[in-house]
Formats: structure tokens, sequence, C-alpha cells
């Protein structure tokens, strides 16, 4: 663990740099309601095509710190794809009720455990959707940026049996961090567990004994918000599972980026990497020309490669894109945000449909040193 005087510089830092999300972009979500007790308190958007197919698939997809679901809907593009292609989307968005930045709370036992808080938040509204549209059972997928990309390790960690695949963005593998001070030492890549204890955190996440999830991790090797060593642990954690080698069955280059792949016995493909040359932190987008999805924005970069419409082929719920190799990419700077930043955790309980926000309990003295300044950032108050 680094020391208190780094974490609070670290703190400071992410805090000059934090922009308020836009919750009033025009968006096609529309609310999910009575969807379940929801304990984690999140709401819920979805989005239905026009043409929506039989027996559709169902990508579920988690924003960053500071961003809002209709903002990420919109740069990332996932909703055009869905129109094109028939499937269902579901966004679940945390509330500044839970954490002042409105991150997913991915480094909190209490919304990390199977059966309880925001993971289980998200499982009720998964059965909700697949419920009411027919959703196919075994294509249901889950994707996230950052925050959202690590609450979607622990969503494919705590019900492996729920999805076919899933997709990590900038994120961290499931159950690496216990608190806020862990969760900034994991995304600069300190005190990650060894391979051993990333498997052990995935299989006692659930009883679940396969088959598993397929999972697709993307990363700039640029991000200096949340290090690109989380991309590595997260394809430890599932390499185990998945019973393949640590070298990838194939490495190619597409779009500029280095793409390896691993496949198991049967010839399917369980694992893959994206790593994006000279990227900074957030989602990869291709937003013009063949194959463009969504717009640019904070922690959405237009590098010349969508992983929305290449995460959607690699689960094969898309036609297939014509793949081209091209030279490296320009460096993207890492935009002004704070889509990593673990933020304020606010305690509650439910009482119907009313949240209670129940006393904070005594804090340490160096546990006051980083209340304080967060509360001088602006980031408590």
């Amino acid at each position: 663990m680094r020391g208190l005087s780094d974490t609070l510089a670290r703190l400071a830092a992410v805090a000059a740099r934090t922009t308020a999300p836009d919750d009033h972009v025009p968006t096609r979500l529309l609310p999910l309601v009575d969807f379940g007790t929801n304990p984690g308190a999140l709401r819920a958007y979805v989005h239905v095509p026009a043409d929506l197919a039989a027996n559709p698939p169902l990508v579920v997809v988690l924003h960053g710190c500071t961003q809002s679901a209709a903002g990420y809907d919109r740069s990332s593009g996932w909703s055009q794809l869905a129109e094109e292609q028939g499937f269902v989307l579901l966004y679940p968005e945390q509330q500044r009720a839970n954490n002042a930045n409105r991150c997913f709370n991915w480094f909190e036992a209490g919304d990390t455990r199977r059966g309880g808080g925001e993971v289980l938040s998200i499982r009720q509204m998964i059965a909700a959707v697949q419920k009411r549209h027919a959703i196919d059972p075994a294509r249901i997928f889950v994707t996230g940026l950052s925050a959202g990309g690590a609450m979607a390790a622990t969503m494919l960690a705590t019900y492996p049996e729920v999805f076919a695949g899933g997709a990590i963005i900038a994120g961290l593998p499931h159950g690496v961090a216990s608190g806020m001070v862990q969760a900034f030492d994991r995304m600069r890549g300190h005190g990650l567990p060894l391979d051993a204890g990333l498997q052990k955190a995935l299989r006692d996440a659930s009883s679940h004994n396969g088959p598993w999830p397929s999972v697709s991790v993307w990363h700039g090797n640029a991000d200096t918000t949340v290090s690109v060593g989380n991309a590595e642990a997260a394809l430890s954690q599932w390499r185990g599972v998945h019973e393949v080698q640590d070298d990838p069955s194939s490495v190619d280059h597409v779009d500029g980026a280095v793409h390896r792949s691993w496949q198991a016995e049967n010839g399917r493909t369980v694992l893959e990497a994206w790593i994006i040359p000279g990227m900074g932190h957030g989602t990869p987008l291709k937003t013009k020309g063949s194959g463009a999805y969504g717009v640019a924005a904070p922690y959405m970069l237009d590098v010349g490669i969508s992983s929305t419409a290449r995460i959607a082929q690699c689960w094969g719920i898309t036609q297939s894109q014509e793949e081209t190799a091209d030279g490296p990419l320009k460096p993207a700077p890492e935009a002004p945000g704070a889509a990593g930043l673990p933020g304020r955790i606010v305690p509650r309980r439910l009482q119907g449909n009313r949240i209670e926000r129940e006393p904070l309990p005594a804090i340490s003295s160096a546990g006051k040193m980083i209340e304080d300044a967060l509360r001088a950032a602006g980031l408590l108050k």
C-alpha cells in the first residue's frame, strides 16, 4: 500500500480534474421501474429497438465515474448498434446518494458480494428485462468502462451463470480492493494480487463450476488513471477457470491495436485482449467512416477502433466487420474528468422505496485526514 501522503496527493490531483456528468443529452433510453427490491439503490434505463429480433440478446452497459447512462450511450453508440441489430440494452445508473462521483462501488464488499447491494440490483434488473422482452437466456452480456468495467468484472464473477460473455474496458479485476485507499492503489497498479489470489477471488465469488463466460479486455497502454497492469491481472484471473495457457493462442494487429486471443480445446475463443497504443483512459471509439459508432467526449476517445462494434462482433450478436491493419495510432490525451475515481461512499438502507442514510462510523486519524482532503477538494459535503 502506498503512503498516506501519496494517496492524498493523488486525491487532490483527481479532484482538480473532476467534471460533472451531462444529464441532459438527448437519449433513446427509457426508465426501467419495478424491477425488484433494489438493495443497491440504483437507477435503470433500457433501450428496445423498433425492429426487435425474436428472443433477442441483452447487453448490460455500465458507465464510468462522473458519467450518466444517457451520456455513455450517446458517446459509445450502443443504442445505434442495437437499432441496427435488434438487441436490447440495459443501463444501470449510479446515484449521487450512493457515491458522490457516481462510481459503481466496485471496491465495497456490501456491493460486490453475490446476493446483496449493487450486484443484486443489477441482477434484478436483468431478470426483469429478460422476462418483459423474452430475452434469450444464452445471450446475455455485460460491459463497462473504468469503475463500470470493474463492476462488469464483478458481475461476471458473482453471477457467471447469467452471462455468455463480458467486456472490461479500462477496468480492474474482481475482488482486488477493499475500501477507497486500496482502490486508488490498485488503480495505479500497486499491490495487485498474484495469479493464485486473483483466481481464488473469482472462484470464491460464487459456487458456479462452469461453463464460464468469455471475457474481452480493453485498455490503453498510456492510461495514467487505471494502470494497464489491471488488464493483465484481469486476464490472469480468468485464465484459470478457462484452463488456457499464459501465452495467447494468436496475436494480430487490428486498426492499430494489439489483439491477443486464447482458445479453449474446442476452438472457442474464451479470452481476448485489446491493447491500444498511445491511448489514455477511456472507451476506444471510431467516430468517422465505415463502422463508426458514437461521438467523442471525456473518456470516450476517438482512436480509430470501435470497441462497441468489436465487442458485439466477438459476442456473435452482429455481422462481422472487415478487419483492416494500419500504422500506429496517434497518442490520445486523457480527457478531463474522473471516470475511475472511487468517490464518497454513503452507507444506506432501504425502508420500502425510501433510502435512509445511516450514521457514518467513527474513523481513525488517518481516515479523518483522507475525509478532510476529499472535503477540501469538494468531493465530500
